[in-house]
């Protein structure tokens, strides 16, 4: 008895700790892809572009293509570790050894990788951006119209991983059953829910995309990272019309909810002016 209330309350400690590290990194995350971008262009003289220097010499630049090389690797580190602990054969090996802890190592190990992939990214300086805006007034205005966009993207997406039931996404959840002998949560959701979740786990395709190519100015390692993240995100994912139609559904019948309580204040207030109920 006192051994499982041991290993409960580890279980707890362990997916807290995970939670922490996450949100640490998250925000990191938002810093590094969204508003340091901006904050570098925000007077419209951004030291990311050397306009002088041809294409055709930046392309020959053993600097330039030695950061491009290294971030290039840790996009490809990024991506094996994502994709190789998503792939199923090893999702069934680690739930099998880990359990509950099985998402939070997930999320754990993909944390390190972004970890990684921030601190020891290249920015590229010694070659022309493919756009900069630092004509006046734009140079000014278009920096604060990206941040605006870009706070209400980061909103958005936040919400979003709300709705798509966030304490699941990251394991608190699993942990939560546990302890309380429920089983894996995902197995209380429907089927129909089940197989949209495993076809696609993170629904911020378009908001992230916006965040990722909307800046005053797009340097050379920013086009890899952007290119590259917009077409793993494109890909990966394995939505059906099976999936569009159970959405669609779901969609319609969260609006009739919505709706409701519009039409019985109208029946209300419909009735209140009927002579015979006067």
């Amino acid at each position: 008895m006192a051994s499982g209330t041991v290993r409960r309350w580890a279980l707890v400690a362990v997916s807290l700790l995970n939670f922490a590290f996450v949100f640490i990194s998250g925000a990191d995350f938002i810093r590094f892809i969204s508003f340091r971008a901006i904050y570098d262009n925000i007077t419209g003289d951004t030291t990311l572009c050397q306009d002088s220097i041809p294409w055709s010499v930046a392309l020959r630049d053993s600097s330039v293509l030695g950061s491009l090389a290294v971030d290039l690797g840790l996009l490809a580190l990024f991506i094996t570790q994502h994709s190789v602990l998503a792939w199923a054969p090893v999702k069934k090996a680690l739930q099998s050894g880990l359990g509950a802890l099985n998402r939070t190592a997930y999320c754990f190990s993909t944390v390190v990788a972004l970890q990684i992939l921030m601190r020891y990214w290249q920015p590229v300086t010694d070659a022309p951006c493919l756009w900069s805006v630092r004509h006046a007034p734009w140079s000014v205005w278009f920096p604060l119209l990206c941040f605006g966009l870009h706070f209400l993207c980061w909103a958005i997406i936040c919400s979003i991983l709300m709705i798509f039931d966030y304490p699941e996404l990251l394991g608190l959840k699993q942990v939560y059953y546990e302890c309380l002998g429920l089983g894996d949560p995902l197995s209380h959701k429907s089927p129909g829910a089940q197989r949209l979740l495993s076809h696609f786990r993170h629904p911020v395709c378009l908001e992230l995309g916006v965040v990722l190519w909307l800046l005053p100015a797009l340097s050379l390692d920013r086009l890899l990272l952007a290119g590259t993240l917009s077409s793993y995100l494109a890909l990966a994912h394995s939505l059906d019309k099976q999936d569009l139609a159970y959405l669609c559904v779901h969609l319609n019948s969260k609006l009739q909810v919505f709706a409701e309580p519009h039409h019985g204040s109208t029946n209300t207030s419909t009735n209140s002016n009927d002579p015979k109920e006067k």
